[in-house]
């Protein structure tokens, strides 16, 4: 039996909270309901969760200067839903969602959102006006939700598409941790030996009146370099980083910069996989919650990454006004994968378009997890490798400082 954490409503709206014991999240759900409760989160306990529980800890961010995590959106969305679709009154729904939300920036928003609500406003026009938090994709999916009246449906849509994003962003994210994280050791190390290691094993053979090998003075003279002007080197590196910020931040540039990276065999099959996915869940998902597949377009192209894949969605907006479908124009692009735009072509021939969109979502999550996994198998030996490499060229001029000892004459 596992502790579970929950927070659930009764029907008028009152927020309880406590811990079963049970097998598994679903008993817990069971048991929730058959005391006259609707489940709104449940988590399995541990020692962190628990003192965090009994202490009323909080480690939301609460500044108001930056966008709400995703993994807060998630489950403000995931409560809304849950107490929408048993049947609770919006505002209501609003009032359980605030009191139960940890963030303090996603409950002072909530509660312009409530106040909005009752104001006469719908939804949707409330969500608008918070576009910080809440982006295109969520207002438009609402305001369909609203407009075919099954706004509790298009809630559990939305569920399901903030989930697959952040779980793809997540496996990314995951898998150029240790990279990144040897990356980062394999330059403190090599600023370890040029900084202290090689001066002080320099300084000794120096001492002997032996001239040193060219290699040895070459390496003296970089350590030296390295030393004496880190501050230097690090304003330069600064500097740079500055400026390629700046250029792609200029339109220009940023097309520069994106059409280079798909000029990259490896580099572009990840991406168009990664950009493939995206576009086809959130097209999916809008048409399937009833947004004009125009208006849809036009939304999806505002979340694509790249600004060359961006670029190629006003084409096929285009093409679309003028009835030539998706996946022709698509296909003309040459950017987008031949299997993406085949299924496309077979869900408007069938008329089952969105189904087949969200398909190519899961068919393109899979493969770019396989592909960051190959990436990432084929990238951990070429830094070892690289590493090696110049610990090599470090340790080789000692070593021949070293041999060279024995033509001292004593």
């Amino acid at each position: 039996m596992t502790e579970y954490i929950y927070k659930a409503s009764d029907r008028t709206g009152k927020v309880v909270e406590g811990s079963l014991d049970s097998e598994d999240e679903n008993s817990v759900i069971k048991k929730l309901r058959g005391m006259g409760y609707i489940p709104i989160r449940i988590t399995a306990a541990s020692g962190t969760q628990a003192l965090s529980r009994y202490l009323n800890l909080s480690f939301a961010l609460s500044s108001p200067f930056s966008k709400v995590p995703e993994k807060n959106l998630l489950s403000f969305t995931q409560e809304l839903s849950t107490l929408v679709k048993a049947g609770l009154p919006l505002d209501r729904s609003l009032m359980i969602a605030i009191e139960v939300t940890d963030h303090e920036y996603l409950k002072e928003t909530a509660q312009a959102l409530l106040k909005d609500v009752r104001g006469g406003k719908s939804f949707s026009e409330a969500l608008a006006k918070h576009s910080r938090v809440f982006n295109r994709l969520y207002v438009n999916m609402i305001k369909a939700g609203e407009a075919g009246g099954v706004l509790d449906i298009v809630l559990e849509r939305l569920v399901d598409f903030l989930e697959r994003s952040r779980e793809l962003k997540s496996i990314i994210v995951n898998a150029i941790i240790y990279p990144a994280l040897l990356v980062v050791v394999m330059g403190s190390a090599v600023a370890f030996l040029l900084t202290f290691v090689v001066p002080r094993f320099v300084g000794v053979f120096e001492s002997t009146g032996q001239e040193l090998p060219l290699a040895t003075q070459m390496l003296l003279i970089f350590s030296n370099g390295i030393k004496n002007f880190w501050w230097l080197i690090a304003a330069a590196g600064f500097g740079l980083y500055a400026w390629f910020r700046n250029y792609t931040k200029n339109e220009q540039g940023r097309m520069n910069w994106d059409g280079f990276k798909l000029k990259i065999g490896p580099v572009r099959d990840l991406i168009l996989k990664i950009e493939v996915a995206r576009m086809s869940r959130t097209l999916g998902t809008l048409i399937n919650s009833g947004v004009p597949l125009l208006q849809a377009l036009g939304i999806v192209r505002e979340i694509i990454g790249n600004v060359v894949v961006a670029n190629s969605l006003s084409t096929i907006q285009k093409a679309v006004k003028e009835g030539k479908g998706v996946s022709t124009p698509m296909k003309n692009t040459e950017l987008f994968p031949s299997l993406a735009t085949h299924m496309i072509r077979v869900g408007e021939e069938t008329g089952n378009m969105e189904d087949m969109l969200l398909k190519v979502a899961d068919t393109y999550d899979k493969e770019v997890q396989n592909s960051v996994k190959r990436f990432i198998s084929l990238l951990e030996p070429i830094l070892i490798c690289g590493m090696a490499l110049i610990v090599t060229g470090i340790i080789v001029p000692i070593l021949l400082a070293i041999v060279s000892i024995n033509d001292i004459s004593f």
